[in-house]
């Protein structure tokens, strides 16, 4: 086995095999330990609130470079932490004493335009794959933040603007590149180990590190119909009511949420506004600009905004718009839920829990779902809960400096909570501060669950990759 050029001859991480597994990998590869100049910056990861000592960062240029590391991983008894983009919000791209698989270096993109078919490396950006992508007037359904790891967000569902129209970034992935905890290196798609490939869509990093997703394509942009209509937080009840009744009669092509955040201390946002709660509409319809017009009307129906920013713009525009309200080094904490619908009951309860929140870069959003996630039959991939209507985010985001944690999260509890009547009961893996059994068996249905955990008995039995929301292998 690999794994025998690395073991230790006295303690756990002794130089001759730490310079035998250096010297295995490739030239675009590097090892990075405590004590080397870049380690500060190495360990970082997006959520400031995670402060964490590996004890090695592998940054890996190829699979055979992270088969070597999951090598010397387990030779030496260490765990291993998986980091794609960093954007984990409970901190998994990284542990204490640990060894960190950081997949950056691998972030190639290739686009087939006859094909349809985008091939990227597990390190690259949401920003990456839609740059790439959109040269050719072609997108994959994703994320909605273009600093997102595209391994993370694909693993664990996938779902923004797009996703109403195209479904989940898992209902188009045709197949992965994945190295085993064996440190074999398999092809998963629907014709090769098809019981891996559907537990990879939806059941997070649990199965192996996948160095390489297959994407199929759809025709958007490059121009679209996107941006935010502005209200007060007090017409926010109203707005609300109205937005619920346009979304539940409107096309799969317009993708919108409803989000509450602090609106900047600066231009566009009216003076009056700035530095307040505020509710904003975001919307984006990739289709024909004169339908998405007739569309976005039935939403400015309400009432004059207070600022109305929708218009024609690039999709790329579109899919960094909510960058700079989730900038690194922001202190978060998130909770998740799907409803089964927005009563006025809920509204109202949402409206009371969330203003004001308890820091000005906190967000609340709740997502319009349905439309294409819904029409795939749930047993298709692991991804359960696609009969939600609206899936709720609150996400808690506090300054460094700002010792009020327990209050940040106990505005997101709060806020959850205060949905929990119409609740699905379900929660987005991708959208958990949070661990632990309960919360894991409330992100898949019953039968999901023991599906995956039978395929992790078979593929990781000893359950080597456990810096996840974690599926224990089946007895």
């Amino acid at each position: 086995m690999v794994a025998e050029r690395f073991a230790p001859t006295g303690s756990a991480l002794n130089d001759n095999a730490l310079a035998a597994f250096t010297a295995s990998l490739s030239g675009g590869s590097e090892v990075i330990r405590p004590a080397d100049e870049a380690y500060d910056a190495a360990r970082r990861v997006w959520n400031g609130m995670i402060d964490k000592r590996p004890a090695l960062v592998v940054r890996c240029a190829e699979s055979n470079d992270v088969v070597n590391a999951i090598a010397f991983a387990r030779t030496n008894a260490l765990p291993i932490a998986i980091r794609g983009g960093g954007h984990s919000a409970p901190g998994y791209g990284t542990c204490d004493g640990g060894l960190v698989i950081d997949l950056s270096p691998m972030k190639q993109v290739s686009v087939d335009p006859i094909a349809r078919v985008a091939r990227a490396g597990a390190g690259a950006l949401l920003g990456d794959l839609d740059r790439a992508t959109q040269a050719h007037g072609l997108a994959v359904p994703a994320g909605m933040v273009s600093d997102t790891g595209i391994a993370g967000l694909t693993l664990g569902g996938g779902m923004g603007w797009l996703s109403r129209q195209f479904g989940l970034t898992v209902d188009n992935l045709l197949a992965v590149e994945i190295v085993t905890a064996d440190g074999d290196v398999l092809r998963a798609s629907a014709d090769e180990h098809a019981d891996l490939f559907w537990a990879v869509r939806g059941g997070s990093g649990n199965f192996g590190v996948v160095t390489t997703f297959e994407y199929h394509l759809h025709a958007v942009g490059p121009e679209i119909l996107g941006g935010i209509l502005l209200y007060p937080i007090e017409q926010a009840t109203s707005v609300l009511r109205h937005f619920r009744d346009v979304m539940e009669a409107a096309p799969d092509q317009l993708g919108a949420s409803a989000v509450v955040i602090t609106a900047p201390p600066q231009p566009p946002f009216p003076p009056a506004l700035q530095g307040k709660p505020v509710l904003a509409i975001a919307v984006c319809y990739a289709g024909d600009l004169a339908e998405g017009e007739r569309a976005v009307q039935a939403l400015r129906a309400f009432g004059e905004p207070a600022l109305d920013l929708v218009g024609p713009m690039p999709y790329v525009a579109m899919q960094s718009m909510f960058d700079a309200a989730s900038p690194h080094g922001l202190h978060y904490w998130e909770k998740s839920t799907y409803l089964r619908e927005l009563s006025h009951e809920a509204i109202d309860a949402y409206v009371a829990a969330v203003s004001p929140p308890t820091s000005p870069f906190s967000q609340a959003l709740l997502s319009r779902f349905g439309g294409a996630v819904g029409r795939v039959p749930e047993d298709t991939t692991a991804f359960s809960h696609r009969d939600g209507a609206y899936v709720l985010f609150a996400i808690g985001a506090w300054s460094p400096e700002d010792p009020g944690a327990e209050r940040h999260i106990a505005w997101v509890r709060g806020l959850a909570e205060s949905l929990a009547p119409v609740s699905t009961g379900g929660a987005y893996v991708n959208g958990l501060s949070e661990g632990g059994a309960e919360r894991i068996h409330s992100v898949y249905r019953p039968a999901t669950y023991e599906r995956l955990a039978r395929i992790k008995a078979a593929y990781d039995p000893s359950n080597v990759f456990r810096i996840n929301q974690n599926i224990a292998p089946a007895p």
